[in-house]
Order: structure tokens, then sequence, then C-alpha cells
């Protein structure tokens, strides 16, 4: 099994994801920003090198958000997903070809990793499919950065 940790950022009622490269394996599909943690790594630490590796941000975890185990194919996840926020930084395209700014009802838009399906229904779950319930949310539970990605 291989410890992934991933971040749930947030930024005016919306959270971030990104499409994985047409090189790596599940090419093209959407997940949260993270990867694995290396040995003598903490989860956090991991995704603090993760986030500034893939979108040469630095970021703040928080509490974590939920965990999963998925087998694909080819290899069985454990995912740890963060609450995270952007402490410095603009999200820049390295390791992904492309990063969003979603609500909860626009998850349906997107295909996304399998092993992110249990999270993507809590993230439904907790803010519903409104903008305005995400929004009040998000106020309440979450710091949120000023500006919006325009990547």
């Amino acid at each position: 099994m291989v410890e992934v940790v991933a971040a749930l950022i947030w930024n005016r009622g919306r959270f971030m994801i990104c499409q994985r490269s047409k090189n790596k394996s599940r090419a093209l599909l959407w997940e949260f920003v993270g990867g694995k943690v290396e040995k003598g790594e903490t989860k956090e630490q991991a995704l603090i090198r993760e986030c500034r590796e893939e979108l040469d941000i630095t970021v703040s975890v928080g509490n974590e958000f939920m965990s999963v185990t998925h087998e694909y194919p080819d290899i069985t996840v454990h995912l740890t997903l963060f609450n995270a926020t952007i402490k410095e930084g603009e999200p820049t395209l390295i390791e992904h070809c492309d990063l969003k700014w979603i609500t909860s009802a626009e998850i349906q838009n997107y295909e996304f990793c399998p092993a992110d399906s249990e999270i993507l229904a809590e993230i439904v779950n907790i803010y519903g499919d409104s903008v305005e319930t995400i929004k009040y949310s998000n106020k309440r539970r979450y710091a949120v950065r000023d500006k919006i990605c325009t990547n």
C-alpha cells in the first residue's frame, strides 16, 4: 500500500482540482493536488513538498478532511486529504495540464480519479450542491484566500 496525501484548498467558495498529465497513469483525470509520502516524511511535510513541486505554492496544512483506501489494478493507495490554504505563491502548472476552481455543484462536469469518489461524495454531503451553501460553509469552516487563480 502506498501512502498518498492531497490538499483540499478552498478559495471564495470553490475548491482546487488539477488535471493529470497525459503521460501519467490515469491520464487526464482530475484530482486534488498532492502525491506520495516519502520515507522519513510526515504526511503534512509530504503535502507541503508536493504542492511546491507540482504547483510552486507553499501551503499551510490544516486538519484531515478524510482518508480512503482504493485499489487500482496497478497500485493500492491510502489517500489522506487535508484541508489546506495557500500561504505563498500563485498556482503554476508544473506537473498538471490544467487547474480549475470548482463548486461541489460542478463536480459532475469532471472525470476524477476513482480514489477521489468517496471524498467528492463527502464534499457534496457537507456542502450540498449550491454555490451559496458552499460560500456560507466555507466562511464558517475554512480560511479563504483573497485571490482567485486565473490559470
